[in-house]
């Protein structure tokens, strides 16, 4: 049974799941064909030159749309869109709800009046009326009041790289920032919080460093301070348990005698509330203390994971960096799916709509293609992820399994990307898949419960937040086992099921183990980013407040705040993924190994200790012996 299989760490590395490789790789082929289909259709060129409301692409020769006046003009030398009336904005669309042309330049200036507008066109050869409009119409043809922009015309200048003419002032688009950002009830409250945002963009940069230094430097002090982290946070909760439960019982009493006094039906009713309240508590702190006799001993075992954590990054420095590359690759693969994905909006066939301009829209199985280009964007973002969870196991396993630390591969993190990238991208990407056929269901359940916000009736909204939570859990789940499985890949080069199963088998085995770090170690943590975001937020105040430029330095200080949680996140999860790691490493160690030669174990010298408190404990409650005894002997 695979269960019962000698384990044998690092000495056999051959490929797995290569069929899956196989359909990943082909899956990416894919997203490459969606890509080069809409490039290959001109949307590209509609993105990035834009085109008017009757097809034509800006800034080059167009062919003749069937049906469509105004169509198939030659605009070689016109390169930017312009929008009639620009701060007319479709707030469900999401879209400028506005005839477009293609202009020479935008207007630097604003036009007031229609003879403004003449002029600018005589002057600059930029005309912003209707292609069927000749300059010298603009005051004399009474079609202009349909086909000449509204004035006045705001002073505008073409966006970067994207050939659009945009007001230079944004307070016409205050409306939609307002349907964006519901605390902002008018335009001014909104220009005073990005001129907050602007005039403090110096202080917020340097408080994202301080959130980054103050993340790598808990990083290095939890190893330290583990021990006595742990037992303050046991000892807080049971004060904090029974101070609780102490004052619900004082209160009641207290309140009972007032009552015997005054007897109405409100103080009836708060001192039945006051006693359900003090009996949940006391069930509550009961159960709470029961966990803690049985867990008191798994504590111990969090504390020396830590600790060992704590050198795995003394000898390993680069996994620090972990987050960085990750973030740098998801910020790559994102900026190119966005790409792709506006380049889909704008691809198709030109179809006129109930205006009588032209729109592209894709018909047949090719108006699917974004449902493609969904899914691409969940399983490859997981698979970036699930890289960065076997790249950081293999280190870790590398570690762990080297008997003497001087002799680890001059950068463990290389040699573990190496081996991912040589064996392993299968198991990754079967790995990443699961949780994306968990994922799709829950995002659509979500995008039905959206749409359906207000009309459906409670058993169905009851349902439907039941399923999301139900696959939200399984998600956790999965991911849990999906990062022990790359770990028992990393250990033993098995495909994803046998790594599973083992990892699963492993688990089950040191059940109350897990559930004593996935609980004590994760509430250090997330004290941890709690304390980070304190601190950068603190900072934050006492700096913001010396600020007298601006009105308002409240939304600064919540991007400041979101992005220390952000990087104490990402910072701290690497460390969580590295206990996670050790300590399956630790359970694999204990179960094969007892100590004897030829078996000696592999564990740090912390781990040892804890191993053998915890046996000569067994032996002095009886239930020692034998070889269960023995004195260990370090490494």
């Amino acid at each position: 049974k695979s269960s019962k299989r000698e384990w044998k760490p690092l000495e056999d590395h051959s490929c797995t799941d290569v069929p899956w490789l196989l359909l990943f790789i082909l899956f990416c082929i894919g997203m490459g064909f969606i890509c080069g289909f809409s490039i290959a259709t001109g949307a590209a060129a509609r993105l990035l030159s834009g085109y008017d409301s009757y097809g034509n692409i800006c800034g080059q020769k167009n062919v003749k749309v069937e049906g469509i006046v105004n169509s198939g003009l030659d605009l070689t030398h016109k390169k930017y869109v312009f929008f009639l009336d620009p701060c007319n904005i479709d707030l469900v669309h999401q879209r400028i709800k506005s005839l477009a042309l293609c202009v020479s330049a935008c207007p630097r200036k604003e036009l007031k009046t229609l003879a403004d507008i003449q002029k600018f066109a005589e002057t600059n050869g930029s005309t912003l009326c209707s292609y069927e409009l000749q300059p010298s119409e603009y005051t004399t043809d009474p079609r202009a009041a349909k086909l000449c922009p509204k004035y006045p015309v705001p002073e505008s200048a073409p966006i970067p790289f994207f050939h659009r003419c945009a007001p230079v002032n944004i307070s016409c688009y205050a409306k939609f920032a307002e349907a964006l950002i519901t605390f902002v009830s008018d335009s001014s409250v909104l220009h005073r919080l990005i001129s907050g945002v602007m005039t403090s963009k110096e202080i917020i940069m340097g408080l994202c460093l301080l959130s980054l230094v103050l993340s790598m430097i808990l990083m290095v002090i939890i190893r330290y301070i583990s021990r006595v982290l742990v037992w303050i946070l046991t000892i807080l909760v049971i004060l904090g348990s029974l101070g609780g439960t102490g004052v619900l019982w004082w209160l009641y009493a207290k309140q009972r005698i007032s009552a015997s006094a005054v007897e109405t039906q409100i103080a009836k009713e708060n001192l039945q509330a006051l006693l359900i309240y003090a009996i949940s508590a006391t069930v509550f702190t009961v159960i709470l203390f029961l966990i803690m006799l049985i867990m008191r001993k798994r504590v111990a075992l969090t504390i020396a994971l830590f600790h060992v954590a704590g050198k795995v990054f003394i000898h390993l420095p680069l996994l620090v960096f972990q987050p960085f590359w990750t973030f740098f690759v998801l910020i790559l693969f994102w900026t190119y799916w966005i790409t792709v994905l506006l380049f889909l909006g704008t691809t198709g066939s030109p179809v006129p709509n109930e205006e009588g301009f032209v729109e592209f829209r894709m018909v047949g199985p090719l108006k699917y293609m974004w449902w493609y280009h969904v899914v691409g964007l969940i399983w490859i973002s997981e698979f970036i992820l699930a890289c960065q969870q076997m790249t950081v196991a293999g280190a870790v396993v590398t570690y762990y399994f080297t008997r003497e630390k001087r002799n680890l591969p001059f950068t463990p993190i290389l040699a573990s990307v190496n081996r991912l990238v040589c064996y392993h991208l299968g198991t990754v990407a079967k790995g990443s898949f699961i949780i994306t056929l968990v994922k799709i269901p829950r995002m659509i359940l979500m995008y039905i419960h959206t749409q359906l916000k207000g009309k459906e009736n409670a058993c169905a909204r009851c349902m439907l937040k039941a399923c999301i939570c139900c696959l939200w859990c399984l998600e956790k789940c999965l991911t849990y086992l999906n990062q022990n499985a790359y770990t028992a890949t990393a250990i033993n080069s098995t495909n994803f099921c046998t790594s599973a199963k083992d990892a699963f088998v492993i688990l089950v085995e040191n059940a109350l183990r897990v559930a004593a770090i996935n609980t004590v170690g994760d509430f250090m943590l997330f004290l941890g980013k709690v304390l980070i975001v304190c601190s950068t937020g603190l900072a934050g105040i006492m700096l913001l407040n010396y600020q007298r430029d601006y009105t308002i330095w409240v939304l600064p200080l919540i991007i400041v705040c979101l992005f220390a949680f952000l990087v104490a996140h990402c910072f701290l999860s690497i460390y969580e993924m590295v206990v996670d790691v050790l300590f399956l490493c630790f359970a694999i160690d204990t179960k094969y190994n007892d100590g004897s030669p030829g078996r000696e174990f592999y564990m740090d010298k912390v781990l040892m200790e804890f191993v053998e408190n915890s046996r000569k404990s067994m032996k002095e409650a009886g239930r020692g012996g034998g070889a269960e005894g023995r004195e260990l002997k370090p490494m």
